[in-house]
């Protein structure tokens, strides 16, 4: 299924804006550095998403597991379009997930499906992406202030073949709680970055901070929404 599928299989949604049915095939490129950030220095808004799910924070050493990604979907799945992530590992009884409480996209059809599938706060954003040879610069912002800002460099093969990493999120909006088992199968590669954050932004409580690990996951293939539970 790709974005020539025929329009009357989308749905439209309440904002009038038309989106494709569930699940999504997608294929493209994530730039992904995981932190670990005290539970106490958390913003609000953080710790209520993760709450409204039913879930709990995974806590390292009194430390939450929180992540920043930058995301390129190419064409050929059922939509195109940029994305910035900022999520949390999550845990809802033994199964480990993760929450995004901030999220941006520049495609509409993206904000209103994620809203309206799977409770996913998207939000729309202004991006700006280069690549030179393994160089990847990006950049986003939202009502034209700055929220966030990658320098990269992809580096060797790190796993052979392409695996299946599992992803689960866990989100409430508008009254619902969504649960949607999701796939993504890439190539993994290292991943070199120096991000900036807007220290007054919504992911500010990421800023000066090293990452524990950043990885690159190219040529991906992305099934979102596949088994998905509504409350």
């Amino acid at each position: 299924m790709t974005e020539a599928m025929q329009r009357q299989d989308w749905h439209t949604g309440q904002d009038g804006e038309s989106y494709p049915p569930e699940p999504w095939y997608l294929g493209g490129t994530l730039l992904v550095s995981a932190y670990r950030v005290p539970v106490r220095e958390l913003p609000q808004d953080v710790v209520s998403a993760v709450a409204e799910t039913g879930a709990t924070l995974v806590t390292v050493g009194g430390k939450a597991i929180a992540s920043a990604a930058f995301v390129r979907y190419t064409s050929g799945g059922v939509l195109s379009y940029d994305e910035l992530i900022g999520s949390v590992l999550v845990r809802r009884g033994a199964a480990v997930m993760a929450t995004i409480p901030h999220i941006w996209v520049d495609s509409p059809q993206s904000r209103t499906g994620g809203r309206e599938l799977w409770s996913i706060p998207k939000h729309l954003g202004a991006f700006r992406r280069t690549t030179s040879g393994d160089r990847v610069t990006a950049s986003m912002t939202s009502d034209g202030a700055p929220v966030a800002s990658l320098d990269a460099h992809v580096g060797r093969l790190r796993l052979p073949g392409t695996p299946r990493i599992p992803l689960t999120t866990a989100q409430h909006l508008d009254g619902r709680t969504v649960i949607s088992r999701n796939n993504i199968y890439p190539t993994v590669r290292s991943l070199k970055t120096s991000w900036t954050f807007a220290p007054d932004g919504p992911l500010g409580y990421l800023d000066g901070r090293t990452p524990t690990v950043s990885v690159a996951l190219g040529d991906a293939s992305i099934v979102f929404g596949a088994h998905v539970t509504r409350s």
